[in-house]
């Protein structure tokens, strides 16, 4: 889609002149109809400007009506929620249409390809001021898009007396898997808690996180709109909006309290599609806003931050450690306690504050096992994509 910023008729409109949507007449009227405020008596509390949820979905049948309760759940009004069906053959739009009249189906007349040409084809019916991007593999915490809306920011007049215009263009939330069961759930579970407690913190307080994750952020529809939507242009679609929003000059902030539980991989077979399309996509990033990268120091340091956790530190614990304790001296090993409590710290910390300590604790060995595993696919995929041109185009899903 080369450009939105629709209005609800044209909306109409265009839909009613073309064969692309399935999109039933009531439930368009619905989508164009005005936002009403202030909330009636007894109803839950409405957004000025209105929140639209966008849920792209392929093959989601086992878990779209999760997440679509989860939405309608909130503890905030939410004015739109949209499902878009990308040509799913498993009846995941009439598990959508059954949770309720206010859920919206569109689809495709054919599959679009990746995430972010169906979020595109979702973005072009939003008639809000937010919207807010979930998988359909995600459940969101009661209170999730409440918390997460608190941290925009009302626009401010600028320097220049200009006219008034907002700092923070996104919020991301925090991710927990929902399963934790297997060495990989087991694994990204201790990997999610260290990243989202020691690292994003961090990187909120620049507002400059490293990435707005595409499974549960919420953005200003006209910023969306203004930068075209989600870039096809890389598989990390996510990470490329967000350093998109930084070449704007606008602020991402990042929400702790406001928990989302996605579905993650379960064994090898999709943790490896997972991870080749995460490590490619962030390679491609790197490749695309390189030039931005370099006019911007915080970005520069968490790009090397992120690079020498994935592939230095692991290949130093996984190969050079044991090697210099074999054929040097058994000292080396002593690396791995200066190593142990670095990460172990931060996640048994936040395990104790969620009330999963003995989770967290179980759990660390399969994050040294995951860590070296993406050592190994950031170091192909930057090969791939930087030296032998063997490009990702293809977008694979991790469950």
């Amino acid at each position: 889609m080369a450009a939105f910023g629709f209005s609800p008729s044209l909306v109409r409109s265009t839909l009613t002149s073309v064969d692309q949507a399935q999109l039933d007449r009531a439930q368009l009227e619905r989508a164009g109809r005005p936002l009403v405020k202030p909330s009636p008596a007894g109803g839950k509390p409405r957004t000025l400007g209105g929140i639209t949820v966008l849920i792209p979905a392929y093959n989601e049948a086992a878990f779209v009506a999760d997440t679509v309760r989860s939405v309608q759940a909130q503890t905030v009004h939410i004015d739109q929620i949209i499902v878009i069906d990308d040509a799913s053959s498993d009846g995941t739009g009439d598990v959508a249409r059954a949770c309720g009249e206010e859920v919206i189906v569109v689809r495709p007349e054919r599959n679009c390809g990746s995430k972010a040409t169906a979020l595109n084809f979702g973005l072009s019916f939003t008639t809000s001021e937010y919207t807010l991007a979930i998988d359909a593999d995600t459940t969101l915490a009661p209170d999730a898009v409440e918390k997460l809306m608190k941290h925009f920011d009302a626009p401010a007049p600028s320097a220049t007396g200009g006219p008034a215009t907002p700092r923070v263009a996104a919020v991301c939330g925090m991710v927990v898997p929902r399963n934790v069961s297997t060495i990989w759930e087991r694994g990204r579970y201790v990997e999610y808690l260290y990243a989202f407690t020691f690292y994003k913190p961090i990187q909120d307080w620049f507002e400059r996180p490293l990435i707005a994750s595409g499974c549960f952020t919420a953005f200003r529809t006209d910023v969306l709109r203004r930068l075209g939507g989600w870039s096809t242009r890389t598989v990390g679609e996510d990470m490329d909006l967000t350093w998109s929003v930084y070449r704007l000059g606008m602020g991402v902030k990042f929400a702790a309290d406001a928990v989302c539980r996605p579905v993650e991989p379960h064994n090898w077979h999709f943790l490896s599609k997972q991870l080749k399309r995460w490590t490619a996509g962030f390679a491609q990033c790197v490749k695309v806003h390189w030039a931005d990268l370099l006019e911007m120091p915080f970005m520069r340091s968490m790009v090397a931050v992120a690079m020498w956790d994935a592939v230095i530190a692991a290949v130093a614990m996984f190969v050079l450690v044991p090697l210099m304790a074999i054929f040097v001296h058994p000292i080396f090993l002593m690396m791995y306690l200066l190593d142990l409590p670095a990460i172990a710290v931060p996640v048994l910390v936040a395990g104790a504050k969620r009330g999963e300590f003995v989770k967290a604790l179980t759990s660390l060995p399969a994050f040294w096992v995951l860590r070296f595993v993406n050592a190994y696919f950031v170091i192909r995929a930057f090969w791939n994509e930087f030296v032998a041109g063997r490009r990702l185009h293809t977008f694979e899903k991790g469950h």
